[in-house]
């Protein structure tokens, strides 16, 4: 089964993303209607909701089509993803004012402070988070898809 080996990849990276965010945005709203968390909830996940699949998608062709040349773990390749898309969600929400970067912690919407002394742990559970999910979900889906064998 060689017809469209990337189209394959695509679809098995975008799959989680898809069918999860989703309900998180439906929980999210519903924490926010009903706990009348007064923080713009939706409004950060609109962005993500957008972006993520698409990049877990082009994620696993670039990960399909370096792999040969690499020969690099899908878990370690998953795990490299955060590397990308934390420093370019803060990026995107510093310049919308979403974030705001202070001496002592980051600021979300003018109401979550979040100290840097949490970030840097909250980042590496996301690292092994990604690890994890490329390692055992993506994979399954490349093997499944015939992407590719040996994963």
């Amino acid at each position: 089964m060689n017809a469209h080996p990337y189209l394959r990849a695509y679809l098995a990276g975008i799959f989680l993303p898809t069918l999860a965010l989703p309900v998180m945005l439906t929980v999210f709203i519903v924490v926010r209607i009903v706990l009348k968390v007064p923080v713009p909830i939706e409004q950060a996940l609109i962005f993500p909701m957008a972006v993520v699949p698409s990049l877990f998608g082009l994620w696993n062709m670039l990960w399909l089509g370096s792999h040969d040349h690499t020969h690099l773990p899908i878990g370690l390749h998953g795990a490299i993803l955060p590397l990308v898309l934390m420093p370019l969600g803060a990026t995107t929400a510093s310049c919308l004012g979403a974030l705001v970067l202070g001496s002592h912690g980051a600021t979300w919407f003018n109401a979550w402070e979040l100290p840097y002394t949490l970030i840097v742990p909250c980042f590496l559970a996301a690292l092994a988070g990604y690890y994890l999910v490329w390692k055992y979900i993506v994979g399954t889906f490349n093997r499944v898809l015939g992407v590719a064998r040996g994963i």
